[in-house]
């Protein structure tokens, strides 16, 4: 067996390798922070091909810096396609992605589900609304906004379980779940977007009831595009997953080091 590595580059971006093959998840460049470090983007555009989980702006709207680097293909939802030709983006290398698709990337297996967006709640749009940072830079609120509205979803958001060396991934790319699905539980790791609500330590609880992990990777836990965002604090993370399952390994990941899975 070869096993499995993950990496996490800000936001939702994943990078997952097993043997040869490596797969880019929503790969996003944070370019409304400029005193970030951007991902390296070459690296990333090395993988064999990038799955998107739902083509909102921090998921998708960079995908066109990465194919000009060379990445080989893009699976995304028909609607992504659609919002990425508006954008003018090429969408020659792009592959439609569907719930209850399965396929192979090298040494990987893919199998996607059909998942929901997290509802934000009122305590987090109040947190960011009657916040003077929000007001001390409207601008970039108001730039953020006006561009949030070309890459909307229209229901295709999608969970992937990602199975290669033996090991297994689930991953979700927003803090949802569909009701009628039924997902597959056990994965060797279940990675967790820890945004979107108050109190997430206690709002995750129903997803590692639902999907029985072994372990659990935060990640979409950064400030995204400020000032509409903010880095939650993780303090209450590793704690929660204890309390649910004490044998359940849970961890908070540095920005591009690689976790054996």
């Amino acid at each position: 067996m070869n096993g499995m590595q993950i990496a996490w580059y800000g936001t939702a971006t994943l990078m997952l390798k097993c043997g040869a093959t490596r797969i880019l998840i929503d790969p996003y460049l944070r370019q409304y922070d400029k005193s970030r470090p951007a991902p390296p983007v070459e690296a990333l555009s090395s993988a064999d091909a990038a799955l998107i989980t739902h083509p909102h702006l921090d998921h998708f709207a960079d995908i066109a810096a990465f194919l000009e680097k060379g990445l080989p293909k893009v699976y995304v939802s028909e609607n992504g396609i659609a919002h990425a030709r508006a954008q003018g983006i090429s969408t020659e290398k792009m592959l439609p992605l569907h719930a209850g698709d399965v396929f192979t990337v090298g040494e990987f297996t893919v199998r996607t589900f059909q998942s929901r967006h997290c509802k934000f709640d009122a305590a987090t749009v109040l947190s960011v609304a009657l916040s003077p940072r929000t007001y001390l830079h409207a601008a970039d609120a108001v730039a953020l906004l006006k561009e949030t509205k070309h890459w909307k979803i229209s229901g295709d958001i999608f969970a992937l379980e990602l199975s290669g060396g033996g090991k297994t991934v689930m991953l979700l790319g927003s803090a949802g779940m569909d009701e009628g699905t039924e997902y597959p539980t056990g994965a060797d790791l279940f990675v967790f977007p820890y945004q979107g609500r108050a109190g997430m330590h206690r709002y995750m609880r129903p997803f590692l009831e639902r999907f029985r992990p072994r372990a659990v990777m935060a990640d979409h836990f950064d400030d995204a595009f400020p000032p509409l965002t903010h880095t939650i604090s993780m303090k209450k993370f590793a704690p929660a997953v204890r309390a649910f399952d004490p044998s359940v390994r849970a961890f908070v990941p540095v920005l591009g080091e690689w976790y054996d899975v």
